[in-house]
């Protein structure tokens, strides 16, 4: 009896194997036409469930040395730095030197399910992703203005998985992946040399969608703040999505937190239309639905706007 339920596991584990090795090597072909998931009216098709989510990573190689990225135009394109540590977002200081955030997930984050983070796992390792995160920003001088830097410096360590960056007057701020920093700072200095200011608290724990990225309202009195879900369609439960697939809007006056808008499972990028004062924001949809969805999106963003997530799509 034993012995059969033994051979029946076997059969089980190599028929998983041979499907996710099927659908590693032979992902389902797109059913849309090239770009037709682009632009304001995308198209989108019937989902496609798979017992094995569809997964085909690219492995980082990096660029060969005689090589680079083709510009647009009569653009044209130089590496200003080299030797980064998983960098995952960029702030220009008004001097010009350029911060990076030099960072990756905090230990402990992922999916409420085992199996899910297993699989995950040796994705995000295979593409080069599964690496501890450096924890600092480092700074980055070009002197000569070849377009290249010659003068790199840690400019904050110790850090907690941080990404966003902004600097109002004498003050600059650091998104950890568990709070909100204020750092004093002076124009020209390389590093960063008093303690910061914890200005808020950010939902952290399992952190599935860590990164926390900031941007100054015009007015450069509050600073709105962006957490990501913590699933992919609020498969955890409504008590590991407290306060997230949102915008905040922090008073730095009265410190209050005010959420601006949810329903955005994963948002990132923000920027204001100076020309409406409108927030716009880029936004990470949901995996699991096939090669064709759910297309990610950029859209602009007004005080109270409900996105849908994790109910409907798109928008």
């Amino acid at each position: 009896m034993r012995g059969k339920i033994r051979l029946l596991l076997i059969g089980v584990l190599i028929a998983i194997l041979a499907v996710v090795t099927w659908q590693f090597l032979f992902p389902a072909p797109t059913a849309i036409e090239e770009q037709a998931d682009y632009g304001p009216s995308p198209q989108l098709v019937e989902p496609h469930k798979t017992l094995v989510p569809i997964v085909r990573p690219a492995k980082a190689v990096g660029w060969p040395s005689d090589a680079m990225p083709s510009p647009a135009g009569d653009l044209e394109i130089n590496a200003f730095v080299s030797g980064l540590d998983h960098p995952r977002w960029l702030y220009v200081l008004p001097n010009g030197d350029v911060l990076v955030a030099e960072s990756n997930a905090p230990e402990g984050s992922g999916l409420c399910s085992d199996l899910k983070n297993f699989a995950a796992g040796v994705v995000l390792k295979y593409g080069g992703a599964r690496t501890p995160s450096a924890d600092r920003i480092t700074l980055h001088r070009d002197t000569d203005g070849d377009g290249a830097a010659d003068e790199s410096h840690v400019f904050a360590a110790e850090l907690h998985s941080p990404f966003g960056m902004a600097l109002i007057d004498s003050h600059l701020y650091i998104a950890n992946a568990d709070a909100l920093l204020r750092f004093p700072y002076q124009r020209g200095q390389t590093a960063l040399t008093e303690s910061p200011e914890v200005i808020a608290r950010l939902p952290s724990g399992r952190n599935h969608h860590w990164t926390k990225n900031i941007l100054p309202a015009t007015d450069q009195r509050s600073l709105f703040i962006t957490v990501g879900s913590n699933s992919n369609v609020g498969e955890c439960g409504p008590e590991a999505e407290e306060g997230r697939a949102a915008i905040h809007q922090l008073d730095l006056e009265s410190g209050e937190l005010e959420l601006f808008a949810h329903g955005l499972r994963n948002p990132n990028g923000m920027a204001i239309e100076p020309s409406t004062d409108t927030l716009w924001i880029v936004v990470n949809e949901r995996d699991e639905l096939g090669s064709d969805l759910v297309p990610d999106y950029a859209t602009s963003v007004r005080k109270g706007d409900f996105f849908g997530w994790p109910y409907v799509y798109f928008g």
